[in-house]
Formats: C-alpha cells, structure tokens, sequence
C-alpha cells in the first residue's frame, strides 16, 4: 500500500508501505479523503507545528472519511462508510468529565507531539481502534464527510459562546475553520453573523454560506462595539485587538485560531470596561456526531471545499491550501 510521509521541511514523499493488520477492538480503514489542515501546512512548510517538531516521518491527516475494509470483530461489514473521530484521550481527570479532550497525555492523528509520532490518516489503508469510528448515514457522501472533524471544531467553538439565537456575531478569519464557523453560527440562529479577511475570496466563499456583513482589512471598518459575540478564527494577534474593539459591553470573544507560541503584542484595555468574556476553543469533545447529522441534512456546506487532489500530488495539493486567495478545504484522494 501506500501513504504519505512528512520527512521534514518541504520534503513528503508517497512511500510504499507494508499492509497493516487490526488487532483485537481494531478496525482496518480503506481511506477516501483526508483535508489538509493548517497543522498539516505547518509540518510540511516549517517540519514543525508550534514546539512539535517533526523527528521521524509523519504520516499527515486527522480530517478523515473511508470505509470499512477489515473489522476482526465482524461488527462492521466492508465498505461501511465512516468518518473517524481523531483523538485519544488520556486519563481521567477529577472535573474534566465532561471535557475529555482537555486531559494530558492524550494524543491525535497526524501530531509530532509524542515521540514516536501519532500517525496520521494519509494512508491507503488505515488502522483505528474501534471507538474512533462513525458509521455515516447513506445520505452523506464520503467526499463531504471529510468535513467531519473541523466542522465538529466550529460547531464545539459555537457552543462555548453559549446561545448565540438572535445575536450578531463577528468571524474574523474567513479560512475554513472560519467558514465553518460562520456555517455552525448560522445553523445555531445567529440573526446577522459578519465575517472579515485580509483577501476577498475567502469573504465570498463567506458569503456564499450566509455572512451578511463583509470586511476586507485594510479597506473596510469595522465599528466598535458593533457584535455580540466575536470569533477569532486567523490566529493573529492583531486580529485579538480587533476582537476585542469589535465586542459589545458584556460581549464574548471565542479564540478558535491558534496563537503563536510567543509574546504577542495584544491591546486588552477595553476588556475591563466592557467587562468581556473571552475563551479559548480546542478540538471537540463529541461535537462530531453533531457534525456528521448537519453534514448529511444538505450540500450546503459543499462550497468549502475547493479541491480535491490525488495524494500522489501532494506537493500540489499544500501549495494550493496555503493559498486563501486560490482555495478553502483541500482534500487528499486516497
């Protein structure tokens, strides 16, 4: 079989694999589609992602969807269609229950952050313990499907601003994740939700999946005050201040980008006086079943993504994902 492999910076290649065998509560996947995400860009461009650094090839991809090609347990018949939920957890945590995906020591698909690496879903053929597996329903197709795990992301990173019905809200960063978000704001009654970029293709593709209020840094202003909730979905810290500028008193800013690792400088002033209520977001708990039930309701989501490339042309497909001016989602075809 064959897989991708991140063997530093720049530098992936489609290996030739030995064909992996599920042991006992596993099952074996026949990969379809994998997303490239921006942790995937970070280890392909720089051979690492924050303080992650790439020590040993990595296999890339947690954004997953396939179907079933070996279950031992003969629960899931072959060809069952699938998504894969990506994480596992570590132990169990005194006030944590119900946040999981908070405990240490647990790890991801796709992530250098352990030593050996986790290794991720950019693999003809694919090992999973049986737990992380979704059974999609028939009406969802397996292209869509690869959505799965972001849209779980947007949708877990809506539910901390809690009811947002009849609310404005502010996405700055119209990438996929902040695609997503605006989707996720709208599917959970925001009454205007607004979204801003640097680049106007992304803020068409926002419109296109019902932002109403569009801004292009640099051209357009937006008024102070002027949103009930803010989700900051670029990972700039410039981006913050705005959030922060943006935000009505008593409002609430969601940082679902990721931060560098590093002094950024952050103009916080206004968040006294406004009394402002500001979270960190990070990946989901069980928001992918949620995820999986809107993706099947309609191809509303269809626009996000753009390409589907063969993983053969791997090199291709992360130049063009890097590129918000050309893409949104890009998809890997096992």
């Amino acid at each position: 079989m064959k897989a991708l492999a991140i063997h530093g910076k720049e530098d992936i290649r489609w290996e030739d694999r030995e064909v992996p065998t599920p042991g006992n509560g596993e099952v074996r996947l026949r990969v379809s589609y994998v997303g490239i995400c921006g942790s995937d860009l970070h280890y392909y461009f720089h051979g690492a992602n924050g303080e992650y650094t790439i020590r040993e090839p990595l296999t890339p991809g947690h954004e997953i969807s396939g179907v079933v090609d070996l279950d031992p347990s003969g629960r899931l018949a072959p060809g069952t269609p699938v998504t894969v939920h990506p994480a596992r957890y570590g132990p169990a945590v005194p006030g944590l229950e119900e946040h999981p995906h908070l405990r240490s020591g647990g790890d991801y698909f796709g992530s250098a952050a352990a030593n050996p690496h986790r290794q991720g879903g950019a693999s003809e053929l694919l090992i999973v313990e049986d737990h992380m597996i979704r059974v999609l329903p028939t009406s969802l197709p397996l292209e869509r499907a690869a959505l799965a795990e972001p849209l779980a992301v947007a949708i877990h990173a809506v539910s901390l601003a809690g009811d947002i019905g009849g609310k404005r809200v502010l996405v700055i960063g119209a990438g996929p994740i902040g695609l997503l978000v605006v989707a996720a704001a709208m599917h959970a009654g925001a009454a205007v939700v607004g979204a801003s970029d640097v680049r106007p293709e992304p803020l068409d593709r926002a419109r296109s999946l019902g932002a109403s209020e569009l801004a292009l840094v640099g051209r357009d202003t937006i008024e102070s005050e002027s949103y009930d909730v803010v989700f900051e979905c670029s990972g700039v810290g410039v981006a913050l201040t705005q959030a922060v500028r943006a935000a009505r008193r008593a409002g609430a800013i969601v940082q679902v980008g990721m931060l560098p690792d590093a002094e950024i400088g952050v103009n916080l002033a206004p968040l006294l006086a406004k009394e402002l209520t500001i979270r960190g977001a990070f990946r989901f708990s069980t928001e992918i079943d949620d995820a999986v039930a809107l993706l099947a309701e309609s191809d509303a989501l269809d626009p996000v993504i753009s390409h589907v490339l063969a993983a053969s042309d791997a090199v291709q497909a992360f130049e063009l994902a890097r590129d918000s001016s050309a893409s949104a989602k890009v998809l890997l075809a096992l």
